[in-house]
């Protein structure tokens, strides 16, 4: 079976060249559920990200899984945000806690062509998820 994240990077694995990839991400971003502005607090706002970006996180108890949801103000960060989001969405603290969300950007091709202030956005997204994971194990 599929996992989340292998589903949506099909595409994104399929492409040919930096210009396909791109487009991808940035149909992801279009797919991405748009976030309920109640969720838009402060507190949810990433730092270290250039764009704005809200990230949610919260714990289900009786499924012992993270659950995730995230909006940006920019189209290819909303795109990155939903592979992190297919990525970390379901799992145990202790799964998402085991996993190198750059090792994945990179076996997809994509760190190379992200500009320094997006891989540091990327790295604010993830450890704040990676932060909630381990207080939750």
């Amino acid at each position: 079976m599929n996992s989340p994240f292998h589903t949506v990077t099909q595409d994104i694995e399929n492409a040919n060249g930096w210009q396909q990839k791109y487009r991808q991400i940035m149909l992801l971003g279009k797919k991405l559920p748009v976030m309920p502005d109640v969720l838009k607090v402060d507190d949810a706002l990433v730092k270290g990200c250039e764009s704005k970006v809200w990230l949610y996180i919260d714990f289900d108890h009786s499924e012992n899984s993270l659950v995730l949801a995230g909006d940006s103000d920019t189209r290819i960060v909303k795109g990155l945000l939903a592979l992190i989001l297919a990525l970390y969405n379901g799992l145990t603290p202790e799964q998402a806690t085991q996993i190198n969300a750059y090792n994945e950007f990179e076996r997809l091709g994509l760190i190379s062509h992200l500009s320094p202030s997006r891989g540091n956005g990327i790295k604010a997204m993830v450890d704040k998820i990676q932060t909630m994971a381990q207080e939750k194990r």
